[in-house]
C-alpha cells in the first residue's frame, strides 16, 4: 500500500484530503507544518508528499528545498491558495513536482497523486528487460542483439512505460499524463507521432512489437 504524507495546517482540509486518499486505497500520515513533516520522514518512508505552502514554523517552499538539499527525491505536490504565476514558479523552483490551487478538486488530487506515483516508479526502476532487449533509464539507451540505440527522452520514456507492462493497454491520455506530465499542453496526437518513430526504429526487433488498439491506445506485446 502506498503511503502519503500530508502537511497542511488547516485541520479540516487535512482531514478531508486524508479521508479521500484512504478511501482510494492509500495509507496516510498527517502533520501540520514543514518541521513536523521532516520529523515524520526521519521515522517513516512515504511515496508521495502533499504539502501546503503557507504553514507555521516552516512553510512549504522551505520544506521542499530542505528535502532536496538532503538528496530526498520523494515526489511532492504543493497545494496553495496562491494562484499567481510567480508563486507557482517558486514552488517548482523549490523542487516540487506538481502544483494545485485551492479550492482543490479532491478527485483531481487523487488522479495527480496516482500520476506522480507512476512517474516515480518509472524513474526508480531504472532498467527494464523484455526478451533480450534491455532499456537503460540512466542513458535513455535500448540494447538488443542488433546493437544499441540512444533515444530522445520522450520516446524512451514512452517505450519504457509500455515495456514495463507487456500486454497492458494504455490510452493516449494515460501515456500523456505519465510521460509528458499532467499539465502538458501537448495534444495527444503527439503520442501517435512518437509511436510511429518507435515502430520505425524497432521494426526489426525480435523481442517486442507496438500494437495499436483501435479507438483506445497502444500496448507493447512480446513476440
Amino acid at each position: 500500500m502506498f503511503k502519503i504524507l500530508i502537511a497542511e495546517d488547516d485541520r479540516e482540509l487535512r482531514r478531508l484530503f486524508a479521508h479521500v486518499l484512504i478511501k482510494n486505497g492509500f495509507a496516510v500520515k498527517e502533520v501540520s507544518d514543514g518541521k513536523e513533516a521532516l520529523d515524520a520522514m526521519e521515522n517513516d518512508y512515504f511515496d508521495v508528499i502533499i504539502s501546503d505552502v503557507m504553514m507555521p514554523n516552516m512553510d512549504g517552499y522551505e520544506f521542499v528545498r530542505t528535502l532536496r538539499e538532503y538528496g530526498n527525491n520523494t515526489p511532492v505536490m504543493m497545494i496553495t491558495a496562491k494562484d499567481a504565476f510567480d508563486d507557482m514558479r517558486l514552488g517548482f523552483l523549490s523542487g516540487s513536482d506538481d502544483y494545485m490551487i485551492k479550492p482543490v478538486n479532491v478527485n483531481e488530487m487523487v488522479i495527480r497523486v496516482q500520476a506522480l506515483l507512476r512517474r516515480a516508479q518509472m524513474i526508480n526502476e531504472r532498467r527494464q528487460t523484455i526478451g533480450d532487449t534491455v532499456l537503460e533509464c540512466d542513458t535513455f539507451t535500448v540494447h538488443s542483439l542488433d546493437g544499441s540505440v540512444s533515444l530522445p527522452q520522450k520516446e524512451f520514456m514512452l517505450l519504457y512505460k509500455m515495456a514495463s507492462y507487456p500486454g497492458r493497454i494504455f490510452t493516449r491520455q494515460q501515456l500523456m499524463d505519465d510521460v509528458w506530465g499532467y499539465d502538458s499542453e501537448s495534444d495527444t496526437h503527439t503520442i501517435d507521432v512518437h509511436i510511429g518513430r518507435l515502430r520505425d526504429r524497432f521494426k526489426d526487433n525480435n523481442d517486442f512489437k507496438i500494437v495499436t488498439i483501435r479507438g483506445v491506445g497502444y500496448k507493447v506485446s512480446k513476440i
